[in-house]
């Protein structure tokens, strides 16, 4: 429990620093790395990933509410569409825990593997989204929503790289789009954490120091310095070449989803 503590902490300087330089959730690192680490320190095959994706979406909740009270204070967040996403979003995110529950690790794994590799040949090539000519309906909307919360509860990220380029498809500014997006990603967090809690209460062989899915000792190490580091990140994005960076991030990226593959 100690060496994954410190660990943690580790973990979470370096999730804060590039979630603040590439504008992407900390998850996309957090839930590789807990992978590892959980394996490393023999906890159960079966639990390792469920365990990552739930301590994963218990972090998002502090630092998705920082985010969203900056974009608020910059005028930034479309509250109206957050509340048309909103009911989606948390439907899908209740669904994607329940699903995570009832499918291997090794299905959980494969699906991660598959999302980094997507980014990574995203951020690679600096793909961004095009602007789409018309406005989605109401009906659209929820589906949409409900598909990306399910997608983010079951992979453990805030939805970003998901809902951003949806809201910038159908004509959202995107200094609109991250803000909502920003947004979005609380209920996704707490209505995911909740149901990973609860879905793990009475799952045996849980290692000490667990609630449901979320291990502790790693929440607080992770939380503990990503809030003071994503604001580092944010501003060295403004002094070093980020979209430059964000090539060698992807190869980052590639590896873990190779040690995904091998661990």
């Amino acid at each position: 429990m100690i060496a994954i503590f410190f660990a943690s902490i580790l973990l979470g300087t370096v999730a804060g620093l590039t979630a603040g330089l590439f504008g992407i959730g900390g998850g996309l690192v957090i839930v590789p790395v807990l992978a590892m680490l959980f394996a490393a320190q023999g906890f159960p095959a079966e639990l390792v990933m469920i365990m990552s994706v739930a301590t994963s979406l218990a972090t998002i909740i502090l630092t998705s509410i920082s985010s969203v009270l900056a974009h608020h204070r910059l005028d930034s967040v479309l509250w109206n569409k957050v509340r048309i996403l909103g009911p989606g979003i948390m439907i899908g995110s209740a669904v994607g825990a329940v699903v995570a529950d009832h499918v291997s690790g090794g299905v959980l794994r494969f699906i991660f593997i598959i999302y980094l590799i997507g980014v990574g040949v995203q951020m690679a090539l600096q793909l961004k989204p095009k602007p789409g000519q018309q406005q989605p309906s109401k009906e659209l909307d929820l589906a949409a929503a409900g598909i990306m919360g399910l997608l983010s509860s079951l992979l453990g990220i805030g939805g970003g790289t998901l809902i951003v380029p949806y809201l910038v498809h159908f004509q959202t500014p995107m200094r609109n789009a991250v803000a909502i997006a920003s947004a979005c990603g609380l209920p996704i967090a707490v209505v995911g954490t909740v149901g990973y809690a609860l879905l793990g209460k009475d799952a045996s062989q849980l290692p000490d120091w667990s609630l449901g899915y979320i291990y502790v000792p790693s929440f607080l190490g992770i939380v503990l310095t990503s809030m003071y580091t994503a604001p580092i990140g944010a501003k060295l994005a403004h002094k070093l070449p980020a979209e430059q960076l964000k090539r060698y991030f992807s190869l980052l990226l590639f590896v873990m989803a190779a040690k995904l593959i091998w661990f």
